[in-house]
């Protein structure tokens, strides 16, 4: 069985100032999910996270606690931005770098991916986590980008959906299949736990 824990990093500086690592309230959740996982996994455990700082040290405490090293995967990242916006609020970034239109399949902001890209990575990325670890649980440290693209994959969802999904920091989104993640036609996924 192949088994996908999606976890959106704890509270970090980004989400109150610009693109850092995890605030103390973040590390705190970060810990009380790393002791969660830790009384529910019994099997084999493999931990990734995206290369942001605020996804790394979420991911850093889940190994720990589990006693893995964790590997780092850019397939993982939210919006793949400029390296110039590092440390820019979203306002900033906006006011910097926002273009007219964008959708789908245009980007919002110059330098940056458009939805459909986004889209396309992270669903790659989870699809090959899931095939290397086919007898394992594969816990993805990402971002709400994350789990958004796992409705693509795993459940068939268009690119931009008619919903949107809320997804809590440092929660859980639980994926699992019987069948080949790799196979054609690909196999039926279920849906255990969002935001969890």
């Amino acid at each position: 069985m192949a088994r996908l824990l999606l976890v959106r990093h704890g509270e970090s500086d980004h989400t109150l100032r610009g693109p850092e690592g995890l605030t103390s309230a973040g590390r705190r959740q970060a810990a009380a999910l790393a002791d969660r996982l830790a009384a529910e996994e019994r099997g084999p455990v493999a931990v990734y996270s995206s290369t942001e700082v605020r996804a790394i040290e979420t991911a850093a405490v889940i190994s720990d606690r589990l006693g893995v090293t964790p590997t780092r995967d850019c397939g993982l990242c939210t919006w793949h931005t400029p390296p110039e916006a590092t440390g820019l609020t979203s306002a900033e970034f906006q006011q910097r770098f926002g273009i007219e239109g964008g959708g789908v399949f245009r980007p919002f902001e110059t330098g940056n991916e458009a939805w459909a890209d986004l889209v396309t990575r992270v669903s790659r990325t989870l699809l090959e986590l899931a095939a290397r670890h086919r007898d394992e649980t594969v816990i993805a440290v990402g971002h709400t980008e994350t789990v958004e693209a796992s409705f693509a994959v795993f459940g068939n969802q268009p690119l931009l959906r008619d919903f949107d999904v809320a997804v809590a920091p440092a929660s859980i989104t639980e994926w699992t299949t019987d069948g080949d993640p790799t196979a054609w036609p690909p196999p039926r996924w279920t849906l255990h736990r969002l935001s969890a």
